[in-house]
Parts: C-alpha cells; structure tokens; sequence
C-alpha cells in the first residue's frame, strides 16, 4: 500500500515536472488523497468490480492495476494511452481490462451511470434470457464511483442516491472530501459543511466516515462498506475527509485563497509522510527498507517518463475515427428492407407502428429495456390484471410492460438525467436500453449526459467503450394548446453533437422501419416522434413483417416534379404536400424529398433533385434562424451553386416561442399556405 500511495505522489510530481518544461499540457493531482483510494483498490477485484473515477483518483487506478507508463502516456497525448488514446486530458481515467469505464471533465456525470451499470447487473438476475446473451455479469460484484466533496452540489449526486437506494443497488459512493472545489470551501457548498449528515436518512444506505489521509482505518471502513455491497443489501457511501496539499490543478494557484497556515495544517496530514513514519515506528520496515521502496519508485517512473515521451501521438488522419461504430453501419444495404416490404392486417397509426416494432423487437433480443416516466402499464404489479394501464402519456409502450415484464418495461423518477445516465450505464453493459423522453421541451436536464457522456463515449476512449442507447422524444407542435412548453422543435441544438444519431420519421410505416435499425445499429440514437403525427389517418399504414428495416441517411422521394424542389421532414412533409397539390392547379410542378434522418442526411438525394429542378425551398418546424435548414441551405449553395437558377429559399418558424392561442400559434409555425406562397415566389424568379 506504501509503495502505492508513493508511486502516485511521484506521478504526480513528475508530470508537474513535465508542465513546467512545457513537455505535457496539463496536470491535476491526487495528491493527499492516496491513502483512501489504495484502500478502495485493495478491497476491490479489477477487471471483476466496475470503476467509475474521478480525476483525483491516481492511486486507485495505480492499485488496480494501471501502470505508471499507462498514465504518462495519457500526460503526453499519446496514441497508445489506454485511458483515451490521446483524447482526453491526462488523469481522465479509462481502461476496458480493468473495468475503469471511461471518464469524462464535468464533475458528476459518472454518478449516474455507476447507478446504471449496477442496475444492469440487477437486471441481469431478473431477466433469465439475458444470462443466455451476456457473461460478463458477477453474483457479488460491485459498482465504485467516487466524487470529490464540491460535487456532491450537483443534482445528479442525489439523483443517482436516489435510485441506488431505492433498487437497494451495489454501488460503493466514495466522497473524497478536501474541503475545497477549486476555490469554493466546502461550507459555502454544503449547508452545515458536512454533505455525509444530509444523507443519513437514505433508505438502505450504508454511510461511514474516516480520515481518508489514514490508510489502516481507511481500509477497514473501505472493506465493511464493501462487503455491505457484496451482500446485496444496497448501496454505500464512504465519507473520507482527506487533504489536497497541491493547488486544485496547475491552472490553479492555491496561495490565493487559502492562508499558510491552513496549508502548513493539511501538510502535518500528509498520507504518505504519515503513512511511511508508521511503518518505521511498527516495525514494519526500517528506514532504508523504506529508501529503497522510494529509490525503486523513482527509477521506475523516471524510465516510464522516457518512454512516454519517445510515444508517438496518433496520427492527424485518424482524427474522425471512432464517432460512430466502425463495425455496424446503419446506412448500410444490411439495414435496408424498404423495396421488399410485406404489409398485413388494418392500417395502423405512426403510434400503433412504434408499439409494434417496440414489442416484436423486444421478443426478439432479452437485452432491450424500456423505461422513463409513465412508460410503464402499472407500476405496482399487483394492480396490472385490474386496471388499464398507461403506457406512455401518448400510449406509445402501451402493453409492453405486461408483455415482456416489469424487470423489462419500467417507470423511473421524473429526472431526465437519471433516465439517461442510467441508461448509458446499462448499454457499457451490453444492455439495449430504449429510453423515453416524456417531452423534447423537457429534455433539456439530460443535455450533460447526452452532449458530454452519451455521444462521447466511443470517440473519448478510442472505441474502447461504447453507449448505443436509443432515445425516444415526442416533438413538435400543431397541437392546439401545445403552447411553450409542449411544442418546441430544437433539433439543430443535437443534430451538430458528433457521435450522436439524429432520426426524424413523418408517417407511421416509415417510423416501424426506421426504429428498428436504431435499435439494431451499434450507436446512439436520438429517435423524434412528432406528436401532431402520432394520429393522423394520412399517415397510416398496414403493419410490416418483423425484419422491415429503413436505413438511415436514406431520403424518400415522396413527389415527383420537375420545376422546384422541396426538402423537408417531419410535419412539414404532409404541408409541403398540400402546398404542392395546391400550386399544381396553377401549373407548378413540385418534387418533394422527405429526409427522414438527419443525422446521416442523404446528400445524394438533395444533390439529384436540385440538378433535377434547379431551385429548392429547405422546409421545417424549427426557427429560421440557426435552424437545421439553414445547414442544408448553405451547403446547396455551396456544392451547387451551379445548378441553381433562382437563391435558396428556406420556410420556417417565426424566431419566437410557441403560443398557447390558437391564432398565434397558426402564425408563428409554418403553414401549408406559407410553403404555398414560397412555391409562387421561387416559381416567379
């Protein structure tokens, strides 16, 4: 454990060494933190127990097995890091033997995905098929996530104690608590400066306190909590007060905001002098025992510096490399069914098309999970056989919990972050979460775990780990009454995140088809249903077999015409097609491309149709201005400049919110007699 602690202190020491001869790029320590952290890595088994770190976390991940070579190597960006190879920071912990999942900057976002990737393993013991599809799950492992005091003020810290307490999950919390995040003291953060008292009341929560800067009572406690995990009686937090005697990071300059003589009192706490004076007074080791475990360090870490640094940084080729998978391609022939369609039965609404590919999907592969707010039937099992159930505020999982279970099909808090954290937990265990969003306007408190976790996952950790989870939104307005907050269509704010699926259906046939390969392919997926559209008889369809697969990136001419064109999606297909038929009394011919995805878009199809007609309206939902057309626009005139023979011509929302009153809200989103006069216009050029 000594040689541990030291081994990280000099790590430490010698990237700052590194920074200040301007041969790394950054460096934040563990430093006063090691004693804790080599009793968590004692007690736990790597590549066994999972490990969600922060970035104090140096000895941990030293005691798990990293190597000091594996963490220079991330110091100086090199393409051989395990951690990321070259992506992220330095002390941005991953590494796939050992179970360290793959870490991110912002504070907090590990928390709920430690509660995930527990719950998988929950899960696991509910679902006998999924024991027939996946092996890598333990009886007694056990999920570590760790965060330092400061961000114990974020929501998605009581968010994730929330869950783990109440599905009574394995997961070990380690509050590291240095009294400061960054500048901030932990009493301007912590109402009475103590988070570990707020939590006392959690149900099934283990808590216990120690001098985190004390190894042997370190691990006692570390041991006990863990062995409370292993038990399955629930979740433990570990409080350990511990030092930070280096400056936050070496962006940070400590002497500004804390007096000598608090810093002179954190250095007589030192875990390691502390740590190496009692090993001398026990009788453990002598003091040139101890010198010699030091000498030893010190070579070692001096040779791992030079290798390091003689490590190639990966090659600027290999920069779009790994945003999405690079072994399932959903825009691929493999994906696409669409020409040999079989339809059965009466037709069906875009909702009953959904809840069908949900249901023969969810028979066909144990690893799907459905779950948000009120996707379930009834969350009290006991009550299933006697009421109707809900399924969804839109009826869209209506059945699904019945069907295939409540292990399966289940409600969560009404916590977006947690719906999504957890899920991208799951999916880094093999899991096929399907999540749903109740309301795209209120998808906003997951933007963090989708922008900085979800998306990134592949990418930051050089395809080391992956997060193919489907997230299911209700969006848009036409609703009469929608007004605000119930028919908001935002999407260029996801359609610019590298590494994230954007798909857009507007009928009922190509929604079946379009959800499946989100649910098949290997990336996540941001899947937006419009509710105007979830209803409507024009489009309907009969039901398609079990395998009907649309790819993405795949356009749908849905008119043919040879004066102007019309790209569009979602709402806007079936107005572009009113205007269309209406200008056709007036000798307009108008050819319309119905997207379908956004991310991928089929460029191929833009390009055709406007060679074909030589002048194209960008049509959608969104504001004007900043919106998803205004990409597709530029990029016309930018490629096709040369085939244009009148500007392009983009009609969308006012740039405003969206009304409650009925006559604002005609006013504010585009109408069929907005496309209508665009058409005359572009026409008339």
């Amino acid at each position: 454990m000594y040689r541990t602690m030291y081994l990280s202190r000099r790590l430490d020491d010698k990237e700052i060494q590194l920074k200040g001869q301007n041969r790394i790029f950054f460096q934040i320590s563990g430093a006063g933190h090691e004693a804790i952290l080599v009793a968590a890595g004692v007690v736990l088994k790597a590549g066994y127990d999972w490990f969600y770190p922060y970035y104090r976390d140096r000895a941990l991940c030293l005691q798990v097995g990293m190597t000091p070579l594996e963490m220079l190597l991330s110091a100086v960006g090199a393409e051989a890091d395990p951690n990321s190879h070259g992506r992220q920071m330095p002390s941005h912990w991953g590494h796939k033997k050992l179970n360290i999942v793959s870490q991110s900057s912002p504070t907090g976002t590990q928390l709920l995905q430690a509660v995930g990737c527990a719950e998988a393993s929950y899960r696991f013991e509910l679902i006998p098929e999924l024991q027939k599809r996946i092996s890598n799950f333990k009886d007694d492992e056990v999920t570590y996530v760790s965060v330092g005091d400061g961000t114990t003020s974020e929501g998605e810290f009581w968010e994730a104690l929330n869950t783990a307490s109440n599905l009574k999950l394995p997961v070990l919390f380690l509050i590291e608590d240095n009294g400061y995040a960054i500048s901030v003291p932990v009493e301007v953060q912590t109402p009475g400066g103590d988070v570990s008292r707020l939590v006392e009341n959690f149900p099934s929560l283990y808590l216990q306190r120690c001098d985190g800067t004390d190894p042997i009572e370190s691990l006692d406690t570390m041991r006990r909590a863990v062995d409370y995990c292993r038990q399955r009686k629930g979740p433990a937090l570990v409080h350990a007060k511990v030092i930070r005697p280096y400056s936050h990071s070496l962006s940070d300059d400590e002497k500004l905001y804390r007096p000598d003589e608090e810093r002179a009192s954190d250095a007589e706490r030192d875990p390691v002098k502390r740590f190496g004076a009692l090993l001398i007074d026990e009788g453990v080791i002598d003091q040139d025992g101890l010198q010699q475990i030091k000498d030893d360090v010190d070579a070692l870490v001096n040779e791992a510096a030079d290798t390091a640094l003689a490590s190639p940084q990966p090659a600027r080729e290999t920069a779009m490399n790994y945003i999405f998978s690079p072994d399932v391609d959903p825009t691929s022939k493999e994906f696409d069914t669409e020409d040999s369609v079989q339809l059965s039965g009466n037709p069906g609404t875009m909702v009953d098309l959904i809840n069908r590919c949900l249901d023969t999907e969810m028979g066909r592969d144990p690893r799907i999970v459905v779950f948000g707010e009120d996707v379930a039937d009834c969350s009290r099992d006991q009550y299933l056989e006697t009421v109707k159930g809900k399924g969804g505020v839109f009826k869209v999982t209506a059945n699904l919990q019945r069907r295939h279970g409540s292990a399966r099909v289940f409600n969560s808090p009404l916590a977006e972050a947690n719906i999504t954290g957890r899920a991208i937990g799951m999916a880094t265990r093999g899991l096929k979460p399907v999540v749903e969003i109740q309301f795209f306007d209120y998808i906003w408190p997951a933007m963090h775990q989708i922008r900085n976790e979800l998306a990134l996952m592949r990418w930051r950790s050089g395809n080391e780990f992956k997060a193919p989870v489907v997230v299911r939104v209700p969006v848009g307005g036409y609703l009469k009454g929608g007004a605000v907050y119930h028919s908001q269509s935002g999407v260029s704010t996801f359609t610019q995140i590298p590494g994230l699926r954007v798909i857009y259906p507007s009928n009922a046939l190509d929604a079946n088809g379009l959800l499946r390969t989100a649910i098949r392919c290997d990336d996540p997926v941001l899947f937006l249903e419009h509710k105007h559209l979830y209803r409507q008889a024009y489009n309907k369809s009969a039901y398609p077999n079990d395998e009907f697969m649309i790819p993405f990136g795949k356009a749908k001419k849905v008119r043919e015409g040879k004066d102007l064109s019309i790209v569009t999606y979602g709402a806007l297909v079936q107005r572009s097609l009113v205007a269309a038929k209406q200008m056709e009394q007036e000798g307009v011919s108008v050819e319309i491309i119905d997207l379908r995805s956004l991310v991928p878009f089929d460029w191929d199809a833009i390009a055709e149709t406007v060679k074909k007609t030589n002048k194209v309206i960008v049509a959608h939902e969104d504001s004007l201005s900043w919106g998803y057309g205004s990409e597709i626009a530029a990029r016309i005139t930018d490629e096709l400049f040369e085939y244009l023979d009148a500007p392009v011509k983009r009609v969308c929302a006012l740039d405003t919110f969206v009304a409650y009153a009925p006559q604002l809200e005609d006013a504010i989103l585009p109408q069929a007699s907005d496309v209508a006069k665009a058409i005359a216009e572009l026409k008339a050029y």
